[in-house]
C-alpha cells in the first residue's frame, strides 16, 4: 500500500467527512467507509504505488462503492442519497453532488476530480456549474447560527443571506441556542463546537435535536474531533477557517438531502 499506515490514517477523517456529506447520513457514510477500508486491507494493491496519496484514496473509495452497487444489482446511482428525488426541489444528481463536494469542500482541482470520478475535466466543470445552478433553486430555509465569535457569526450570516435563506437567530452559548431553536424552529443549524463560557456546541446541538429533527452543520477548527467514526457524530462538518464556497456547498447539500418540506 502506498506510504505508511500513518500517512493513510491522516486522510481518513476527511474521507469520512466526504462520505457522510455525500449521502446525508453518518450511519450510511460510515458504512461506505468500512467497506472501503476492508477492501484496501484485503487488497493493498488497490492503492497504487505512485501519485498523490489523498487523490488515490478518494479514487479507490469511489471505485469500491461503485463496484458494490454493481455487485448488489442496485439500480440507483452510486452513493445516491436517502431522500427520494421527488421530495426535493433542488434535484442535485449523484455526480453533481460528488463534484460539488470534491471541489468545494475537499478542495480538489478539476484535474484531480476527473481522476477520482473517471470524468474528463470539461465534464467536471459542467457538472459543477449545473450543481451551483440547482442550489440556487432551493427552497428558502430558516437557519440558526450557534457561534460565539461575533465576526465569524456575521460572516456566516452574510453567506446564508446571499444564498437566499433567512437567519432566524444567532446564539453564543448553550442556553441561548436551545431557547432560540425552540422559539424559531429552524430548518438547519450551523454550530461551532466551542461556545461562550466554555459551553459545548455539541451538547447544545444534542439538546436542540431532542425537540426538532433538522440537519446540523458543524463549523469548527477541530474537525478531527468529530470524524472518528467511533460514536454518534455529525453528518456535515466544515473546517475553520472556511472558504465561503465550502460552507455554501455543505448547506446546499444538507438541504438537498434533508429538505424542510420533505414528507415526514
Amino acid at each position: 500500500m502506498t506510504g505508511t499506515s500513518q500517512e493513510i490514517l491522516k486522510h481518513l477523517p476527511y474521507l469520512r467527512r466526504y462520505a457522510r456529506a455525500l449521502v446525508g447520513s453518518q450511519e450510511r457514510g460510515d458504512q461506505y467507509m468500512r467497506i472501503f477500508l476492508e477492501a484496501i486491507l484485503e487488497d493493498p494493491q488497490r492503492v497504487p504505488a505512485d501519485g498523490n496519496l489523498r487523490v488515490q484514496l478518494f479514487a479507490v473509495f469511489h471505485d469500491v462503492c461503485t463496484l458494490l452497487h454493481a455487485t448488489d444489482g442496485d439500480d440507483a446511482a452510486p452513493l445516491e442519497g436517502l431522500v427520494p428525488v421527488e421530495a426535493r426541489l433542488s434535484q442535485l444528481t449523484s455526480t453533481q453532488r460528488q463534484v460539488l463536494l470534491l471541489v468545494s469542500l475537499e478542495g480538489f482541482s478539476f484535474e484531480d476530480v476527473g481522476f477520482i470520478l473517471h470524468l474528463p475535466e470539461s465534464e467536471v466543470r459542467d457538472q459543477l456549474d449545473a450543481a451551483r445552478k440547482e442550489m440556487q433553486r432551493q427552497h428558502p430555509a430558516r437557519i440558526l447560527i450557534v457561534e460565539d465569535e461575533p465576526l465569524i457569526a456575521m460572516d456566516i450570516a452574510r453567506i446564508v443571506e446571499e444564498m437566499g435563506h433567512t437567519v432566524c437567530g444567532t446564539a453564543a452559548d448553550h442556553a441561548e441556542a436551545v431557547a432560540l431553536a425552540k422559539r424559531a424552529s429552524p430548518h438547519i443549524v450551523l454550530a461551532d463546537i466551542q461556545l461562550k463560557g466554555g459551553d459545548s456546541g455539541i451538547e447544545a446541538v444534542q439538546d436542540i435535536l431532542t425537540g426538532i429533527s433538522v440537519p446540523v452543520v458543524f463549523v469548527t477548527g477541530f474537525p478531527e474531533r468529530l470524524l472518528t467514526g467511533e460514536r454518534l457524530e455529525p453528518t456535515f462538518v466544515v473546517t475553520k477557517p472556511f472558504k465561503p464556497e465550502a460552507l455554501v456547498s455543505v448547506i446546499g447539500q444538507a438541504l438537498a438531502m434533508h429538505p424542510p418540506f420533505a414528507p415526514a
